[in-house]
């Protein structure tokens, strides 16, 4: 086992490695591509983008240029912005962390529980009104984007009945510290949580359904029903653990990307100050400093999950540890 964590270590290690090559070779490599014609404002004289240049280091060799911006990201933590000049980059990325992990852990606790609950439902009561029922209620799920669901869900609890006693508690856009207030911190992340968790509820059921009826034709669901099990106890302490590994595939994916900067549509319609907005502001002004910082800080959640799932796997499935 731990062969295979220091394994996957290096894996990880190399992938994040290649990743910010590849970015930092977009932005500062790419033909065109002058970083000191941005920092220095349209129509600059040769001699102040000479200065630009020496001052930023953006004049020497590209090797000295990637080590000194890997230097700034991850051991001074002092790069600094292209656009507002003098404000660095890191700190913002790890104020901006905290808002992005609380909308994503707290949709994720209500997709996961209700994918599972719909999911096993439905593959419990397989072509019957209730499976198609809740089929169909999780395909509307998937179908309705994320930032039309913010939509609706500001113009109903900011707007038309945020005076009624349905929607009165409903504190305005923004996010409170949990240190500040608890109350405040789950109020105002309440309905972004049940907004981004929408889409992955139908997409997880409708997974874990499709898994859970698969399973239910294995030689060992049949050795269990000839033990005398329930088809209750077959479903729950069988079947479901062992369709669970397609949901932690998912999850972990869908998770890392999501911290990584995925809810970006959530955060911009419910004025949530976390990394996709940090990263959209970015994109919109093409502060080269800040997306490689948050690019950079995405690949780390992504790669790290993808680590995570591989070794939990053999938690659900013990096929998976024979294979190990």
């Amino acid at each position: 086992m731990l062969a295979t964590i220091l394994r996957r270590l290096t894996h990880m290690i190399a992938v994040l490695f290649g990743i910010s090559v590849l970015v930092f070779l977009i932005f500062f490599a790419t033909p065109g591509a002058n970083p000191a014609a941005r920092i220095a404002g349209k129509n600059a004289s040769p001699q102040t983008l000479a200065r630009v240049e020496q001052q930023f280091g953006l004049n020497r060799p590209l090797p000295v240029q990637y080590a000194l911006m890997m230097k700034k990201i991850f051991i001074t933590r002092n790069l600094t912005s292209y656009v507002n000049l003098g404000e660095k980059v890191v700190p913002q990325v790890f104020k901006a962390a905290p808002v992005t992990l609380s909308l994503v852990a707290g949709a994720a606790v209500i997709w996961i529980v209700c994918a599972i609950a719909i999911g096993a439902l439905a593959a419990a009561f397989r072509n019957t009104w209730i499976d198609r029922l809740l089929m169909v209620l999780s395909l509307i799920g998937i179908s309705m984007p994320v930032f039309w669901v913010g939509t609706m869900a500001n113009l109903f609890t900011q707007g038309i009945w945020h005076h009624t006693w349905l929607f009165s508690w409903v504190p305005p856009l923004g996010y409170v510290d949990f240190t500040q207030s608890p109350s405040l911190w789950f109020k105002s992340l309440l309905i972004p949580w049940i907004t981004l968790a929408i889409l992955y509820i139908g997409l997880y059921a409708r997974v874990l359904r499709a898994a859970l009826i698969e399973t239910m034709q294995e030689d060992f669901i049949r050795t269990a029903r000839a033990k005398g099990l329930t088809e209750r106890q077959v479903l729950l302490h069988h079947a479901l653990r062992c369709s669970l590994v397609s949901v932690v595939t998912l999850f972990g994916l869908d998770f890392g990307v999501l911290v990584g900067g995925g809810a970006l549509l959530t955060e911009v319609v419910f004025g949530l100050q976390g990394v996709g907005y940090l990263t959209y502001q970015a994109l919109e002004t093409l502060d080269l400093p800040m997306i490689m910082a948050t690019v950079i800080y995405a690949s780390v959640f992504v790669v790290v999950s993808n680590a995570v799932v591989d070794i939990v796997y053999a938690a659900f499935d013990p096929r998976m540890r024979l294979r190990r």
